[in-house]
């Protein structure tokens, strides 16, 4: 595929945009960073703007845009790239609401413009060999355990405690995505406890349980306390064996066979990216809402327990 011009731009240059986005533009065959729009930061060597609207108005050759910023103010954002005509990716998660997310994605398809919600976890190594080996088989049981540091993978970040940063399922959310993309069969929530802080508006733990819609018993277990060995992994249990996923779709075991062994999950936003391209170039869109409908459906059917107050 001939290289995209003339360019991208991150809105957001943040934690995430410097450790993933950029180093995935730059070994990009189909991408260049054109631009960044951040009222702070921004990248050695491109154009920085501190607002949107002096981007649009100065750069208009630019024709998309990878939106990183907190998802609290990420539908406007959005919304203003894709009336400019920009094809726009977005960063989980894709926003604050999924009403917020359909309509971004009817702009999209109103003014045939691409809109791709990249749920980076789907990208991980051994997620199409994991979902071909599910593919015909039937799942009696599935078990979840997600649990990181806040502390360590979101320094000082308070809007994911604030209303709309979804807290723990900011990382609960890539178990959601990993599940929706790999099974033959859709799961819906019956149970969610959530441990809200104190002094917060989102939770910092979860245990949840879910069934498959043949019945199939799911248990998800999401902490953000975890401040040993991080731990990213699920079993899923089928009539034909049993696969083993662990750190977060790097290694995959199934049915006692080695199916992806990779030492980590590099590659994920170089594929992102090579998606986002393909996309253009076909005219299409991808807006997966699945991960997020699980998370609006705990937080609704969630009883919240009280916990400690979080302080970094």
């Amino acid at each position: 595929m001939p290289p995209v011009e003339p360019g991208l731009a991150i809105i957001g240059y943040g934690k995430i945009a410097r450790e993933q986005h950029k180093p995935a533009l730059d070994a990009s065959p189909n991408w260049h960073l054109a631009a960044t729009v951040d009222p702070v930061n921004r990248a050695e060597g491109v154009p920085a703007f501190t607002d949107l609207a002096t981007f649009l108005r100065e750069m208009p050759q630019v024709g998309a845009v990878a939106l990183c910023t907190p998802p609290q103010v990420r539908f406007a954002v959005a919304r203003e790239a894709l009336l400019a005509g920009k094809h726009v990716l977005l960063e989980k998660p894709p926003g604050t609401t999924v009403s917020e997310v359909m309509t971004l994605r009817r702009i999209a398809a109103d003014r045939g413009l691409s809109l791709f919600a990249a749920w980076h976890s789907q990208f991980a190594p051994g997620i199409p060999g994991a979902r071909d080996w599910l593919a015909g088989r039937h799942v009696t049981g599935i078990t979840v355990t997600w649990r990181e540091d806040v502390r360590r993978w979101h320094p000082g970040q308070d809007w994911i405690f604030a209303p709309g940063g979804t807290g723990v399922f900011d990382p609960g959310i890539n178990a959601y995505s990993i599940l929706t993309h790999i099974l033959p069969v859709a799961l819906y929530t019956t149970e969610a406890e959530l441990d809200f802080p104190a002094n917060r508006d989102t939770p910092l733990a979860a245990r949840l349980k879910m069934l498959s819609e043949d019945g199939a018993p799911v248990d998800l277990d999401f902490d953000f306390r975890e401040t040993g060995v991080q731990t990213w992994d699920m079993q899923i249990t089928t009539d034909d064996g049993v696969m083993q996923l662990s750190q977060g779709g790097a290694t995959i075991i199934a049915g006692g066979r080695t199916i992806a062994a990779e030492s980590s999950l590099s590659g994920e936003y170089d594929r992102i990216y090579t998606r986002f391209a393909q996309l253009i170039a076909r005219g299409e869109s991808d807006v997966d809402l699945a991960p997020f409908r699980h998370v609006a459906d705990a937080m609704m059917l969630g009883r919240r327990k009280q916990t400690d107050a979080f302080e970094w």
